[in-house]
């Protein structure tokens, strides 16, 4: 490529990529030179003034029609933009949890890997938002990757988190290689990487032969991406990384890592075999063929993550169990495939992402002045901080999907999305509101400890950085207001992303 053809490129559509970009730089090289003594939270400061830079910038980018760049590899469309954002505000919240975070060893000589870690996982992330392309799709799902797996061993001298680490590798390892194997069975077949061009190409494809290898290439990419969003029975990695990581790195995993996942299985999925002929032209997508294995998974995904959440005693290992639910009902989302497929995920991880990460901010307060991990810790915290405790009674009331929360809406959108369709997903349906109404019995139990239950030590103050008060703040209130009036965020998203009518194009 000469350099009259890289600067007719039009590179803007890149600017919040190249903000992030610029940021892990500068703080990388900042953390190189900076004296030990020097503490590195202003590093963070820095982050999140890069995060929030390039949500302005991306801002600014709503409204154009889908342009690509670097030969269709990187594209700009309304589902690129809208999906960022919940990364990028996901990110921003995370990094206010991640500079309060304070563990007993310290953390002050990795902090700043901590942080750009965090930037490059993003970054990782966004790009996956934007490939066009499987190599662009599998470079922004390993640098997603690898920054988490060092983020989740970050504390060196802490043997959870080393084994978090560990097991984060070997279960990540395994997912990529199946999902690589996957896509180069596609990629044989098409003789292409780019999705569109994939797309055109699989339409044409008659030979029963070559069918069966596209089905068994979609069973290799959706099993390889399943180990990423946790879902069962391929969960086994969540609870133990979840646990030993730090707690900034598990809110990461639980909402930004997650969204990245769904992102990129709804890339591959809807682009590719949505338009693979099962018996010839014009017969019904492979796609609608293999429904009923994604509504299985769905099924057991949603069944396994409440019932095994009941037995929980550690907070994080509960909110493990947890995310891995509510993997099953954004599977929902995608085994019914709805015409509102795009706003209904769309709604609900913006709404997990809110009931979520507040939860954990509260989570990371509580487990840091007790030294404990253990539910029984949140005993008396209404008598103790009544204000955290009705915050994490409103974040807990949205997880388990209580009317006039966001999480409501959230589930209520699903449950349309899967009966709409014809045929209806009844039995899907069912099992989502009885593995609901199971999971009440936990979200509830924590519930039980803050209100009803005398804490062990009524003299503990709790003091609440400014950082966390932020985001429980602003979490609590987006929680509440997208639960009475979802309408600002439909009518945003309506108003902004014209449907998504130009993922295809």
């Amino acid at each position: 490529m000469d350099l009259e053809t890289l600067l007719s490129f039009k590179w803007s559509i890149m600017t919040p990529e190249f903000i992030i970009l610029g940021v892990i730089t500068l703080l990388s090289l900042l953390d190189l030179f900076m004296a030990k003594s020097v503490n590195r939270k202003l590093l963070g400061w820095l982050g999140l003034a890069g995060i929030l830079g390039a949500l302005i910038s991306l801002l600014s980018l709503m409204g154009n029609g889908p342009e690509t760049i670097l030969y269709d590899t990187f594209r700009l469309d309304s589902f690129a933009i809208a999906f960022k954002l919940l990364l990028l505000i996901g990110a921003a919240l995370v990094f206010l949890i991640a500079i309060s975070y304070e563990p007993k060893e310290g953390l002050n000589e990795y902090r700043g890997e901590f942080y750009y870690l965090f930037l490059a996982a993003l970054l990782g992330a966004m790009m996956m938002s934007s490939s066009g392309d499987l190599i662009t799709l599998f470079i922004g799902l390993e640098l997603l990757s690898i920054s988490s797996y060092i983020l989740a061993g970050i504390r060196k001298k802490h043997s959870g988190s080393n084994e978090s680490a560990m097991k984060y590798v070997v279960n990540g390892g395994i997912s990529t290689s199946i999902t690589i194997f996957g896509m180069s069975y596609v990629y044989g077949l098409t003789g292409t990487t780019n999705l569109l061009d994939m797309a055109r190409h699989v339409i044409t494809l008659a030979d029963s032969q070559h069918i069966y290898l596209l089905g068994l290439a979609f069973f290799m990419i959706f099993v390889g991406l399943s180990f990423k969003v946790a879902t069962a029975p391929f969960h086994m990695w969540a609870p133990d990384v979840y646990q030993g990581a730090p707690t900034p790195v598990t809110a990461f995993l639980s909402v930004v890592s997650k969204t990245a996942g769904f992102i990129l299985i709804v890339r591959i999925l809807m682009v590719i075999f949505y338009n693979i002929p099962t018996e010839g032209l014009g017969s019904m997508p492979l796609l609608i063929k293999v429904q009923d294995y994604i509504a299985f998974l769905a099924a057991a995904t949603m069944i396994i993550g409440n019932v095994v959440a009941l037995r929980q005693k550690n907070i994080k290992r509960l909110f493990a169990y947890s995310s891995i639910a509510q993997a099953g009902y954004l599977l929902v989302v995608v085994a019914s495939m709805s015409a509102f497929l795009f706003d209904t995920l769309w709604f609900y991880l913006g709404a997990y992402l809110f009931m979520n990460l507040g939860a954990f901010a509260i989570i990371q307060l509580i487990t840091q002045k007790t030294g404990s991990e253990d539910i029984a810790e949140f005993a008396g915290l209404y008598r103790k901080a009544p204000i955290l405790a009705i915050a994490m009674a409103v974040f807990i009331l949205s997880l388990a999907g209580i009317p006039g929360t966001a999480g409501f809406i959230g589930k209520l959108n699903i449950f349309m999305g899967a009966l709409v369709v014809e045929p209806a997903h009844y039995v899907l349906v069912s099992i989502m509101i009885a593995t609901t109404v199971v999971s009440y019995f936990y979200y509830f139990g924590v519930m039980v400890q803050m209100f009803f239950r005398p804490a062990a030590n009524d003299e503990v103050k709790f003091k609440l950085p400014a950082g966390l008060g932020v985001v429980i703040g602003v979490c609590v209130f987006a929680t509440i207001l997208f639960g009475v009036a979802p309408n600002i965020a439909l009518d945003f998203l309506q108003g902004n992303f014209n449907q998504f009518s130009d993922f295809f194009q």
